[in-house]
Order: C-alpha cells, then sequence, then structure tokens
C-alpha cells in the first residue's frame, strides 16, 4: 500500500514539475525563473528519495544528496551574481 502511494506522489510531483518549467519559461523577472528551477530541483531530490525508498536502492539517496548541495552551490551563485553582477 505505501508503495502505491509513493508511486501516487512521484506522479504527482512530476505534474508539479511541469507547472514550475511553465513558470520558469513565462516569469516576468529572473527572480521568478530562478525560484522556479530552485523549486524544481528541490522536486527532483524528494522524486529521487521516493524512488529510493520504492525500489530499496540506498545509493539514490547518495545521488539526492549530491543534487542537493549542487542546486544549493548554483542558487548562491546566481543569487549573488543577480546582486553584484559578477561571481567573485
Amino acid at each position: 500500500m505505501l508503495i502505491v502511494a509513493f508511486t501516487a506522489s512521484c506522479i504527482f510531483l512530476v505534474l508539479m514539475i511541469f507547472l514550475c518549467l511553465y513558470r520558469a519559461y513565462v516569469g516576468p523577472t529572473v527572480a521568478d525563473r530562478v525560484i522556479s528551477i530552485n523549486v524544481i530541483s528541490t522536486k527532483a531530490v524528494a522524486i529521487m528519495t521516493l524512488v529510493s525508498i520504492i525500489f530499496h536502492k540506498e545509493y539514490f539517496l547518495d545521488i539526492a544528496l549530491v543534487y542537493a548541495l549542487i542546486s544549493f552551490l548554483a542558487t548562491i551563485g546566481v543569487a549573488k551574481y543577480l546582486q553584484k553582477g559578477v561571481l567573485e
């Protein structure tokens, strides 16, 4: 029963990713686009975690952790670039 719930959650998160992609495409400001891409990466980490639970593969958690760290660093870099105009 939990597997069905986790699978349904994955499908729901994928649908929400498509809505965030729409916001990233349409977003009137750069900040809207950055936030929507950050939300997409957060949802991708959640999907990887659910896939790890569904298939009983622990290495997906390692991949999700690395992806979350890269996403965090990218968000910090973009925010610094938007604020100062350079990445120093």
